[in-house]
């Protein structure tokens, strides 16, 4: 048996185990989450092409990493094959004016309508828009709204994207836990994107003036994530919600930031928009593709 094949055999194997659901909780979450995020955090720097070479043979055999699309096909890191670009032209953006484009790549998790100020993370598991959002914001302009819960996982491309020509308007910082984020660990934390670090993007789009807001949540192994238009994350100290106020146009399909892993990424628009064709749980998404559509009366 070649090389490859042997691979494509073992990692379906080998992911079938690590989804085994009381296994993977125990140990993507019973474990000091925070500690260990930290420590990855480092390991991930190691600029060491036999380290770095031997992690991504590792990684390969629990997921299925496709680096075909890399922009480079060498990384001097963990961390740099994590972040790393796309070949020009590997995505296209859906230029309609009536469509916001899906920031990332992704699976689409939970999504729906807004009502009475709650959404949810899984079936039976509701949150509330004013606590993911935290006490210094104002959430009323997305009741009525939609949401979509678009998740990344460790293997897909990791940096986001603007749906839309829009303004970043303000950022909002709030500190937490790194829990899982993936649907077995939805399925049994209540609250859990709520518990998690977060930023808030609330933005304008430049055509109709529609509010949007952008939630990229971390998880464990993966609290780091960084804006282009921001010098830096204005992480707290302590838990709380850091403001910062900004101006910070885009064009659609420019580049807004990236995550160190992967995680996920809440959508919310106000009354006007629905899922665009084809957009419900489980659906994979490229970033650039349809993902809601306003609603021209």
């Amino acid at each position: 048996m070649t090389d490859a094949v042997d691979r494509a055999v073992k990692a379906p194997r080998l992911a079938r185990w690590a989804q085994h659901e009381d296994l993977n909780f125990l140990l993507t979450n019973r474990v000091p989450r925070l500690a260990l995020t930290r420590l990855m955090g480092r390991i991930s720097r190691i600029e060491s092409p036999w380290f770095t070479r031997a992690a991504i043979a590792l990684w390969r055999l629990f997921t299925e990493l496709d680096l075909s699309e890399a922009k480079v096909q060498r990384f001097s890191s963990i961390q740099a094959c994590f972040t790393r670009e796309l070949r020009p032209g590997a995505r296209v953006v859906d230029t309609r004016p009536e469509i916001l484009a899906s920031p990332c790549d992704a699976i689409v998790g939970a999504c729906g309508r807004v009502e009475r100020g709650a959404v949810f993370q899984a079936k039976g598991m509701p949150y509330t828009t004013a606590e993911l959002f935290g006490p210094t914001q104002d959430t009323r302009v997305f009741e009525g709204g939609t949401y979509v819960t678009l998740r990344l996982t460790s293997a897909m491309y990791h940096r986001f994207h603007a749906p839309h020509d829009l303004t970043v308007e303000h950022v909002t910082y709030l500190s937490g836990d790194t829990w899982n984020v993936n649907p077995i660990a939805l399925a049994r934390i209540e609250r859990l994107f709520c518990r998690n670090e977060r930023a808030v993007l609330r933005a304008r789009l430049a055509i109709t003036g529609h509010e949007i807001a952008l939630v990229p949540v971390a998880a464990v192994l993966v609290a780091s994530m960084r804006f282009h238009f921001l010098d830096r994350v204005p992480y707290p100290r302590q838990r709380g919600a850091a403001e910062t106020p900004c101006r910070a146009p885009h064009a659609k399909g420019q580049e807004m930031g990236w995550f160190e892993h992967g995680s996920t990424i809440l959508v919310f628009t106000p009354p006007g928009f629905a899922l665009a064709d084809d957009v419900a749980p489980g659906a994979h998404l490229k970033m650039g593709q349809a993902l809601l559509r306003l609603q021209i009366s």
